[in-house]
This record gives C-alpha cells, sequence and structure tokens, in this order.
C-alpha cells in the first residue's frame, strides 16, 4: 500500500472517529467526579445559607438545596460504588445532615423571635461542630514523643472547647501521664509497636480514641 493511500485511510478512520464521538455528545461524570461536584455544591449552598442569615440576601437558597438533595439521591441510590466511594459519600451525607439540621434550626429560631445574637452565636458554634475534620496521630513512644503528645492535647483541648466541653484541671502533664499510660497498655495486650490515637465529635461530644498499629 502506498504511503499516499495509508494516509488518506487514517484521515478517513480520524474523521469517523470524530463523528461518532460528536454523535455521542460528552460523556457522563465517574462517580468520583460527582462527589467532587456534591462537596462544591454543599460547600455552596453553606455559603447561601450564610450570606441568607446574614441579610445579604433576601430569600433561603431552596432551589440550590433541593438541586443538592437530588444529587443526594441520585449517588445514594447507585448501587456500583466502591467501598470507599460509599465511605466518601456517607461523609459527605454526615455533613450535609449537620448543615441541614442547622439551617432547619436557624430558621425555626427567627421565625420564633428568638435573641439574634444568641441565635448568631448557637449557629457559629453549630457550623465549627459540622466542619470538625476528625484528627489522627500515630505515636511509637508516648513517653519520648512530647511534642507529637502536645499536639494531640492541643487538638483535644481545641474539640472541646469547640463543643463547650470543660477543660478545667486537664492539664498536659496529667493528660501525658495518662496517654503513654494508655499506650503501654495497648501495646503489651495486642503486641503492637505504635498506637494511633483519634479524636473526633460525635452527636456534639468529642470522642477520643486509641487503637493499636500492628504494621
Amino acid at each position: 500500500m502506498s504511503k499516499s493511500k495509508a494516509g488518506n485511510n487514517s484521515f478517513v478512520r480520524a474523521q469517523i472517529r470524530a463523528r461518532s464521538n460528536k454523535l455521542s455528545g460528552p460523556s457522563e461524570p465517574t462517580v468520583d467526579e460527582q462527589l467532587t461536584r456534591l462537596e462544591e455544591d454543599i460547600r455552596r449552598l453553606k455559603i447561601e445559607f450564610d450570606m441568607f442569615f446574614n441579610g445579604a440576601t433576601k430569600r433561603p437558597p431552596y432551589d440550590t438545596k433541593g438541586r443538592v438533595d437530588t444529587i443526594m439521591k441520585r449517588i445514594g441510590d447507585d448501587r456500583s460504588l466502591t467501598f470507599a466511594q460509599r465511605y466518601r459519600y456517607n461523609s459527605l451525607g454526615s455533613r450535609y445532615n449537620a448543615f441541614r439540621d442547622l439551617w432547619r434550626r436557624t430558621m425555626q429560631g427567627r421565625e420564633e423571635g428568638r435573641d439574634p445574637g444568641a441565635t448568631a452565636r448557637a449557629t457559629a458554634k453549630q457550623q465549627a461542630v459540622a466542619e470538625f475534620k476528625r484528627a489522627e496521630f500515630v505515636c511509637k513512644d508516648a513517653h519520648k514523643d512530647v511534642d507529637l503528645v502536645k499536639d494531640i492535647y492541643a487538638a483535644l483541648v481545641e474539640a472541646k472547647k469547640m463543643c463547650s466541653e470543660s477543660v478545667e484541671d486537664f492539664s498536659f502533664p496529667r493528660f501525658h501521664r495518662l496517654i503513654a499510660s494508655q499506650a503501654d497498655g495497648l501495646k503489651e495486650r495486642l503486641g503492637c509497636e505504635r498506637v494511633s490515637f483519634s479524636i473526633d465529635v460525635e452527636g456534639g461530644h468529642v470522642s477520643f480514641k486509641a487503637r493499636g498499629e500492628k504494621n
């Protein structure tokens, strides 16, 4: 086959592929792309509700909320989600549900004419709790890793203050002794070399857990 003829055939095949792609239209977004878009939509919706509660807009963003609800349901009904995708979806769902509960209570407070200042403070606290991201620290030797233990202590105190939990009589030396003893017990019982400490907020209360890490 001559080079000229081969070149013509390649050109024809390229044109066919181009027409086929044009007819089929843009490809459907992947599940990961949909989850990323959902996360962005939730963030945007939060901003719109903040603007409404601050008086920057006159109407609550119920249209945007309706679209987010629809996307949440569509992805939630997809049985092809992998474990990682389902975990990410559930995390977004938990955050969104916390925001929805916050918006509902704030709207109810406005309708009942409660003190705007108190409502604003409660709203700020609830938003902070809703946005709290789980913190995790892996410690090999809690006795010697003092700087790491200080980071754990600071994160735990911050979470407690956010949830209005008392931090009185919660000194660093006492905390250091406590988790060093807890880590020693876990390593001895499980035969592990490291201990993972996690800080989270569950139901408006701080959750502090320790787990042995064998690898």
